[in-house]
């Protein structure tokens, strides 16, 4: 009989990572609630964020049991601020393309569509492949959070091909948010300050996954009529901490009543 493998611990770094890029986009899709472009998207927009700051929770529980010297759930994510995060770039964008204006206020659905493709893209293939991690919570967080990103997924991806393929004006919208926001993606396979370890099995090598998401990608884009640019990543380093102008006030915003009444309990 073969023996069993060791349970080891994920990083500390990972985890927070793999937190931050949850709760980030959470509160970025969020800014739909009310605004939806119909009442089924608005609906379907927000359970996805739930689901997002669900997967967050247990991420910083089990980050928080790591790190220990008190902290918890809600210091990681109320109590630290823009430097300490580790989220892709990609996920802190205000909803705009380059065309239709970089303003905070700015909710364009094509280019929120787009982000949530690349990501769940991404995220469907991670998540399966964290199943197998030799850190059993993290095993255990990827099997629940599979299942939820499999319909966000299916849900951009049909939007993508919906928007791609449909009117001029959502064709356009389209290929302006694919064309804006396919370089951050390189960020995804970047050289990291974080460990990843893959060496040691609790976390999965980024390497591994790229030509798998670019053919989930690329299948998705021409099934859309919409084309992958030929372009240089942008410098976008923030699984390093070095973010866009964008990050901190979205965490202000977020964090503000936590951080006005930090002894309360709710």
């Amino acid at each position: 009989m073969a023996a069993l493998a060791t349970p080891v611990t994920a990083p500390l770094d990972y985890l927070l990572h793999l937190a931050d890029n949850a709760l980030v986009l959470g509160q970025r899709n969020a800014e739909w609630c009310g605004n939806g472009p119909v009442l089924e998207e608005d609906i379907a927009l927000a359970n996805m964020s739930l689901d997002l700051i669900g997967q967050a929770r247990m991420l910083y529980q089990h980050a928080a049991a790591v790190a220990g010297d008190d902290a918890t759930e809600d210091s990681l994510a109320y109590f630290r601020d823009a430097a300490a995060f580790r989220n892709y770039t990609l996920l802190e964008l205000p909803h705009s393309s380059e065309a239709t204006g970089s303003e905070e206020s700015a909710l364009d659905y094509a280019s929120t569509i787009t982000r949530n493709f690349f990501y769940s893209a991404l995220m469907l293939l991670l998540w399966e492949a964290l199943q197998t991690s030799t850190d059993p919570q993290l095993a255990a967080i990827a099997g629940k959070s599979l299942k939820e990103v499999r319909y966000h997924f299916r849900h951009s991806r049909d939007w993508l091909v919906r928007l791609g393929d449909g009117s001029a004006e959502s064709h356009a919208r389209s290929q302006s948010a694919v064309s804006h926001l396919m370089p951050y993606t390189q960020e995804y396979w970047a050289q990291a300050a974080i460990n990843h370890i893959a060496s040691s099995e609790t976390a999965a090598g980024m390497a591994t996954l790229q030509t798998r998401w670019d053919d989930l990608v690329n299948d998705a884009l021409e099934e859309a009529g919409l084309q992958r640019p030929c372009v240089m990543a942008k410098p976008a380093h923030g699984k390093n901490g070095q973010h866009s102008e964008h990050l901190a006030p979205l965490l202000a915003e977020m964090q503000s009543l936590a951080r006005a009444h930090p002894q309360a309990r709710w």
